[in-house]
């Protein structure tokens, strides 16, 4: 008689990604609502935050969002004063992107709630623990193609 199958009931690793990775998002959606904005406006200053005078096509480009996507993204914190376009002195076609002081500010607010969204989800870890997932999360995204810094939620905004 042979013995019967073992199952293993523990989730598995990609499951848990997703588990995970849809749990965090929601919670950073909550964590960053009383900001007035939403994970794409978010994203849309931490870039322009990151690289100030970039363009709204290389902002296009880096997030893979249609450019009249980026448009209406960027003229919406335009018209909340949190950014502002400037001509580009290269190419006057270009306009160049860069965060106002309103802007400025509530960039700061955005990454106290990012880092304390950070703490919350991995509140279970240790600072080690922490590091060493992080190495081997940034690992798996980069053998998988993802762009760093840029969620890929991104795409499903930037083709409609």
């Amino acid at each position: 008689m042979s013995a019967a199958p073992t199952s293993d009931h523990r989730d598995g690793v990609a499951f848990l990604l997703a588990q995970l990775g849809y749990h965090a998002a929601e919670l950073f959606a909550e964590r960053i609502a009383p900001l007035g904005l939403g994970p794409p406006q978010a994203g849309i200053l931490r870039a322009i935050a990151a690289e100030p005078g970039r363009s709204q096509q290389a902002l296009s480009r880096q997030l893979k969002l249609l450019p009249s996507r980026v448009v209406a993204f960027v003229d919406e914190l335009e018209n909340r004063g949190y950014l502002e376009r400037r001509r580009n002195p290269d190419d006057r076609r270009l306009h160049a992107l860069y965060l106002t002081p309103s802007g400025k500010r509530l960039m700061q607010k955005l990454s106290d709630a990012a880092r304390e969204h950070e703490r919350e989800v991995t509140a279970a870890l240790n600072d080690r623990e922490r590091g060493e997932l992080r190495d081997l999360l940034a690992r798996i995204a980069s053998d998988a193609g993802l762009t760093p810094r840029v969620h890929p939620g991104y795409r499903s905004i930037g083709i409609g």
